[in-house]
């Protein structure tokens, strides 16, 4: 009898109590059952180790670390994992019961993948594991190479719809503690340098993301500083530089800066502060011009409220 490779779900949390419960029985009850699921209480103050603790199964383990940020979490979670496979969960997020077992077999189907991703939903934040089913996103690509893609704009709502492969890890390195804002952003970059991305089959999410209004999305998306960091960090890799010349580096440089004007001024609006997003969106569309946004942004100057296709919950994830 053959067993499919150990995966690896690693589960950073700090003061998630309301929501740890559900996002760690949406791990146990995967219909691919040969799994670890690693949970670091980063210095909660809540009774989010108390609860993972009550958990009776002996494929949770608990990591505890003073507070040092999401990054610093996941780090240590990789340090410890044992699986082939490995995909970061958000504590208060939910993965659909074959997550696993779709996104391995993408996996398994493209060995030339780094890693695989899957369809995701945004659901409201006091959705629960018996909620009706909610409409998925699919990621914008189909299997192959994505890093150009990728550089312009991040392309994934989390880590809980991509399962990443040990080798790509491995080759990628750790998160980068010292990024507040786009850390992931950064980490998705390195894991495409070291291969093409697989999508999993099936139209139905295999992640769950909640809505919360407290993210650090929804704190920081409005400042053109919180986005510095993380683009230095990127576009300052000397292996992307290697592999696309300065040229081409730079030009897609240019874009990821006018996709993020873009994302910044969709906030603003979503903010009420309506003539300095109108600013960032016009400065986008200048820098980057599409037939798409050159609608949107007529719309968003004749109606009094923000149009639907703008007013997404998550301004880098919504079209």
């Amino acid at each position: 009898m053959l067993v499919a490779p150990l995966v690896s779900v690693l589960m950073p949390a700090w003061n998630v109590a309301p929501f740890i419960g559900a996002a760690m029985a949406s791990v146990l009850r995967q219909t691919l059952p040969n799994l670890e699921l690693l949970v670091v209480d980063d210095g909660s103050t809540d009774a989010t180790a108390a609860l993972v603790l009550e958990q009776a199964d002996f494929r949770i383990r608990l990591l505890r670390q003073a507070n040092a940020g999401v990054s610093a979490a996941r780090n240590l979670a990789l340090s410890e994992a044992r699986g082939q496979t490995l995909l970061f969960l958000d504590a208060d997020d939910m993965l659909a019961p074959d997550a696993l077992a779709r996104l391995a077999k993408a996996l398994w189907r493209h060995p030339e993948a780094a890693a695989a991703a899957g369809p995701y939903a945004f659901v409201p934040e006091a959705t629960t594991l018996a909620g009706p089913a909610p409409i998925a996103r699919r990621p914008r690509f189909a299997t192959g190479e994505m890093l150009e893609r990728l550089l312009v704009e991040n392309l994934f709502a989390n880590g809980g719809h991509l399962l990443l492969r040990r080798e790509a890890v491995q080759a990628a390195g750790g998160f980068l503690p010292g990024l507040r804002y786009g850390e992931d952003w950064e980490y998705w970059v390195r894991i495409c340098l070291q291969g093409p991305l697989a999508l999993a089959e099936g139209e139905a999410p295999v992640l769950l993301v909640r809505q919360r209004r407290g993210s650090a999305y929804h704190r920081m998306a409005t400042d053109p500083r919180a986005f510095t960091p993380a683009m230095q960090a990127i576009f300052g890799n000397p292996a992307l530089l290697a592999r696309l010349g300065p040229e081409r580096l730079a030009a897609l440089r240019r874009r990821a800066e006018a996709e993020n004007e873009w994302i910044i001024g969709r906030e603003l609006l979503r903010h009420g502060q309506r003539q300095a997003g109108l600013a960032r969106l016009h400065a986008s569309l200048c820098a980057a011009p599409s037939p798409k946004r050159a609608m949107l942004m007529a719309a968003a100057h004749a109606a009094p409220l923000l149009p639907a296709r703008l007013r997404g919950p998550f301004g880098r994830y919504a079209a």
